[in-house]
Parts: C-alpha cells; sequence; structure tokens
C-alpha cells in the first residue's frame, strides 16, 4: 500500500461577526496539495478580503510552482490599504506537499506549527529567510506515515485571555493538551476540529478572536468496499459478490437481501444483533468474514446527514464517532479510516420495499450524494453497478 495526504480544517468566526478574518485555500494539483492560512488584519469584511485575497493568491501561484518571491510581490500589489491603519497586511502559513510527504512550507507572523512525529508534539525545523523586508520562515518537509503538521490563527493562543486564561493558551500547553488527547488513528479533519473546538471552549464559546485550526496528515492507504443493494439478474449473484470480496481491505454489507445474498455465497448465517443502539435505525448483523453487515436506505439516509454534519468547517461537533449504531460504524469507516472507497451497487428492486414508500432511484440517489460527500473529503470514489 501507498501513502496518502489528508488534510482538514475548522474556524470560527469572532463572537459578533458574520464574516470570518481568516481563510483556508485548498488547490490539488499534479500530484501536490497546496494549503493555505491566511490572517488577515482586524476582523470581519476587512480582515475577510484581505485573507480571502491572500490565501486564493498563495494557493494559486505555489501550486503553480511559482517562486515565494513572486507571490509576495504579488501580494503587496494586490491588496488594498487600511485607510484607518495606512497598511495592508495578512499572516499566512503555506504548507506544499506531495502524497508521498515531500515539499516544504513557508510561515509569516502566523503562530508557529506544531509537528507530530512518532507520537511526539514538537517544533518543525525552519530557516529565517527575508522577502522584500518581511521575516518569513521556511521548511523543507520530508513527512513519513503518521506524520502530522497543525497550523492555525493566533485565535488560538489568545484562546480564554481575560476569561478562563489570564494571558492565553500558552503553546508549551497547546503541546501538552495535543500529547494527552490526539490517538495515532485520528484524522487530520478530527485533529483540527479538537484543537480548534478546545480553543473555542476556552473563550466560554464567545471566541475574542478569529480562531482557525488546519491540519494535514501523512497516512498509509486504506481501502474500504461498500455494497448496496441486490443485483438486478439473480444469476448474478455469485460474480457481484466475488467482485466484492476479491478487493483488499474493510468490507461493509448494507441492506437485509444484499447481507442474505453474501451469506449465501459464504456458506453463512446472517445474525442480527438485537440490541437497539438508536431507536430511530435498524439493529447491525453480523457476516462471518465480512467487517460490518447493516440494513439499507434508512441507515444510509442517517449517515449522509452525520457526513454533511462532518463536512462543516464550522462546527464544534467531534468529527470522531463513538456510537455503535450502523449509520456511525460506517461514518467511522468512511470518513476516519477510508482513503479510497469502493462501492459495489446492485440496481434490482428490492421485493422487501414493494410494500414501502422507497422506490428503486432512492438507492441511487443516497449513493451518488454519500459519493460526492466522500469526495469532498478527499477521498477516492470508485462506483460499480450491478
Amino acid at each position: 500500500m501507498g501513502l496518502f495526504l489528508e488534510y482538514g480544517y475548522t474556524s470560527f468566526n469572532k463572537i459578533g461577526e458574520e464574516l470570518c478574518g481568516d481563510r483556508v485555500s485548498i488547490v490539488k494539483k499534479d500530484g501536490y496539495t497546496t494549503l493555505v492560512l491566511a490572517d488577515g488584519l482586524g476582523s470581519g469584511v476587512k480582515a475577510n478580503i484581505l485573507s480571502t485575497l491572500t490565501s486564493k493568491i498563495l494557493s494559486t501561484m505555489v501550486s503553480n510552482e511559482i517562486p515565494m518571491e513572486e507571490c509576495i510581490e504579488t501580494i503587496v500589489e494586490t491588496l488594498p490599504v487600511c485607510k484607518e491603519r495606512g497598511v495592508a497586511y495578512s499572516t499566512f502559513s503555506v504548507i506544499h506537499v506531495n502524497d508521498e510527504g515531500s515539499g516544504y512550507m513557508f510561515e509569516f507572523d502566523n503562530p508557529r506549527c506544531i509537528f507530530c512525529t512518532n507520537g511526539v508534539f514538537k517544533d518543525l525545523e525552519r530557516e529565517e529567510i527575508t522577502i522584500l523586508n518581511k521575516k518569513i520562515y521556511k521548511s523543507d518537509l520530508k513527512l513519513k506515515s503518521g506524520d502530522l503538521i497543525l497550523i492555525m490563527s493566533d485565535g488560538v493562543p489568545h484562546a480564554g485571555i481575560g476569561k478562563t486564561m489570564n494571558l492565553g493558551w500558552d503553546r508549551k500547553d497547546i503541546i501538552a493538551y495535543l500529547d494527552e488527547n490526539i490517538k495515532p488513528h485520528m484524522s487530520a479533519r478530527c485533529v483540527a476540529n479538537l484543537l480548534a473546538s478546545t480553543s473555542k471552549a476556552l473563550y466560554m464559546n464567545e471566541p475574542g478572536d478569529d480562531t482557525t485550526v488546519a491540519a494535514i496528515k501523512i497516512r498509509e492507504e486504506e481501502c474500504v468496499n461498500i455494497m448496496i443493494g441486490p443485483p438486478v439478474r439473480r444469476e448474478d449473484c455469485d460474480r457481484y459478490v466475488e467482485d466484492f470480496l476479491r478487493n483488499e481491505g474493510i468490507r461493509i454489507v448494507c441492506g437485509g437481501t444484499t447481507s442474505q445474498i453474501v451469506a449465501n455465497h459464504l456458506h453463512e448465517k446472517v445474525e442480527t444483533d438485537l440490541n437497539y443502539i438508536d431507536s430511530e435505525l435498524p439493529p447491525i448483523g453480523f457476516i462471518k468474514g465480512i467487517d460490518l453487515t447493516t440494513e439499507g436506505v434508512i441507515t444510509l439516509r442517517r449517515l449522509i446527514e452525520l457526513a454533511e454534519e462532518y463536512l462543516r468547517t464550522d462546527s464544534d461537533v467531534p468529527k470522531n464517532f463513538m456510537k455503535k449504531d450502523g449509520a456511525s460504524l460506517i461514518a467511522n469507516f468512511l470518513f476516519e479510516e477510508a482513503t479510497s472507497v469502493n462501492f459495489f451497487v446492485g440496481q434490482a428492486v428490492n421485493e422487501a420495499h414493494s410494500n414501502l414508500p422507497i422506490n428503486s432511484t432512492l438507492k441511487f440517489k443516497l449513493v451518488d450524494t454519500l459519493s460526492k460527500n466522500l469526495e469532498q473529503m478527499g477521498k477516492k470514489i470508485s462506483i460499480k453497478y450491478y
């Protein structure tokens, strides 16, 4: 298996502001991911304009391999000058890295990044350079599996000033918090959300500054295979299941009829867990050789609700899934563990739904919506119909 680069961020507006003065821009091009976190001077509309322009300029130019000197010149020439302060200013952190972990990072006036390697949070080595009289720090990146980089706006170290903390959240205390709470299995999105949400909590849920955390993480590829619905022709059942089982990785089967087809092929029985974890969802089942067996349409509907919440970048709802209902278990596999997802979709009209308000197109709409959500998460998607 190869390596995979994942990323994610969470951002909270300063209390009372409709627009955030921080902005994250992400561009994927030619095997590289370019992630920029910019923090505009002040807050509100003006800060939003400054950070938006800065992040878009940098992510576009850096992804096209344009030297940082030219990027800085373009920003200086483009940013509007604030009439009150007489300056045009936005801090930034730029990460440019490929799926193998090779690349570089530039930092200008944002809090120093936090680097995690071998489970230890520490400073990342960097060198100081000067471009147009601006002091900028550059780090060469050669990341390995499990390595994580966190970048943030100053809303994080300022968290809790005058409320829960006298002088804000000291860097060494942030690192101590991460050491205690971040687990190796957590995704980049999950880690970024946890640190940003904790910062918000230190503000007593009323951030005194725009607060943003972004993260990238290198990890081993993990494939999840998910089978949904029976095939059109019954004589294709064995081929359908064989194709599904041929792929390496985690295997999930959704739907009662589909589960029975898989169990028959494996000469096993479907056993049902009679414990209703969630009264609104059917219980999960068990088939020997299959990692997870669930009901179909109702569970998928809940799964899409979880996906839409997971994709939100302004929510402090945790990005991990602790519940043991079918939808939450699938969500953990697809959102947190998978780097690629293979869908095996049967196109038959399920006879079990003949007396229910469920038509054959609903299943396809659910698969289409779910696959698009997963693509937004950065997953590689494959769909085969039978």
